[in-house]
């Protein structure tokens, strides 16, 4: 294993005991990727579900991405003063966000999740916050090894889909200043938490924030918000925004968002205009294109599939987690899921072990079949073992 990069690879999802647990033999490095399908380093050829950690949602090398981005690395990529790009871009995005009126571009989601936050803060002068989900792993949503204790105790964590924690903590833990919520753990949020989650902070003057990283240009262009009708005061968005080219953004009600102007929040390359060529591409494939009906037909087929599959293999798999647009099989237990992560990369198939798989506007109904053929043809090798 090269020992140049501390736990193999600066990415934690991609490293091999995440992929295959313990299990060896299965690929390491890749070099290149198209539409939904992946090389590795020894040439071999995989169907991808995995899709750069839900990065890619139109699929990898889009066309016009790779066009708009090709011409911002022609026009010299950065400069010393903010690119027209960049305010074309916002008011696109902001269109497209339920409840957006004001954008700030970022690289990253787990960047762009603290930035609303401190927004949040500065705004209600307020340092309490109630997380839901994962959000990365900056010191103020973490606890452990480096995490200052003082700052690990100005957080809180509430149970998904449970109004009743919600209002527990609200009480318990005020003042708050932000409520932070992944809408889709594991499942579809419900009606009634996505109006308990509106109803307490509004009226405890506590900001809303749904971290949309996964779900938006997924479940919706604008997530789960535009899906439920819930309007959040701030939405975090990433991944798909750009189609593998980094870029996140917070954005919100314009009062709210001024808030950014009275704290430091700053990056060098947050106006680099590659990245903000790329999701103003994928901005505008979304809006002539199908994309949200054609990733909620190959998640329907795929998700319809799983569900099967659970049923024919038993002693392999417990249940199908997630939803159509993003899931994942539950397996019995973890040798059990490494094994099958394992066969499958043997058989040609990239699979998440955990949450999530994401299908994408490249995922054809011929592909999503073919998945579900290797898949099945790997849970009977490691069922015929158990």
């Amino acid at each position: 294993m090269d020992q140049t990069i501390p736990g193999f690879t600066s990415t934690r999802s991609k490293r091999p005991e995440v992929l295959f647990g313990t299990r060896t033999g299965g690929p390491t490095r890749m070099t290149r990727s198209e539409g939904c399908r992946v090389w590795d380093d020894q040439g071999r050829e995989y169907i991808d579900t995995v899709m750069a950690l839900g990065a890619v949602a139109l699929g990898y090398g889009h066309r016009a991405v790779v066009a708009a981005a090709e011409r911002a690395l022609r026009d010299g990529v950065v400069g010393p003063l903010p690119p027209v790009l960049e305010q074309e871009t916002a008011e696109l995005l902001a269109a497209t966000l339920p409840g957006g009126e004001a954008v700030r571009f970022f690289k990253t989601g787990a960047e762009a999740v603290a930035a609303a936050v401190r927004i949040a803060r500065t705004y209600t002068s307020r340092d309490r916050v109630l997380t839901c989900g994962y959000h990365g792993w900056l010191d103020w949503c973490q606890d452990g090894p480096g995490v200052p204790k003082q700052v690990a105790e100005l957080r809180r964590e509430i149970a998904f889909n449970d109004p009743g924690s919600l209002k527990r903590a609200m009480a318990e833990f005020a003042p708050v200043a932000a409520v932070v919520v992944e809408p889709v753990i594991d499942a579809a949020p419900t009606a009634a938490w996505l109006r308990a989650l509106r109803q307490a902070t509004s009226s405890s003057s506590v900001v809303l924030i749904f971290d949309e990283i996964k779900t938006a240009f997924r479940i919706e262009a604008g997530g789960m918000a535009e899906r439920m009708g819930v309007t959040p005061d701030l939405m975090v968005v990433g991944k798909a925004l750009g189609n593998g080219l980094p870029i996140a953004a917070v954005s919100g009600r314009r009062e709210l968002m001024e808030a950014a102007t009275q704290t430091m929040i700053s990056s060098t390359l947050a106006t680099e205009y590659v990245s903000l060529a790329a999701a103003r591409a994928v901005l505008d494939t979304y809006r002539t294109q199908p994309v949200i009906d054609g990733i909620a037909a190959a998640g329907g087929r795929f998700f319809a599939g799983l569900d099967l599959l659970v049923t024919r293999y038993p002693r392999v798999v417990r249940a199908v987690r997630g939803i159509p647009e993003m899931c994942y099989l539950e397996f019995t237990d973890e040798a059990t899921s490494s094994a099958v992560a394992l066969t499958a990369a043997h058989r040609g198939l990239l699979l998440k072990r955990t949450a999530y798989n994401f299908m994408s506007f490249a995922h054809s109904d011929q592909v999503v079949d073919e998945i579900l053929v290797r898949l099945e043809s790997a849970l009977d090798a490691v069922n015929r073992t158990c």
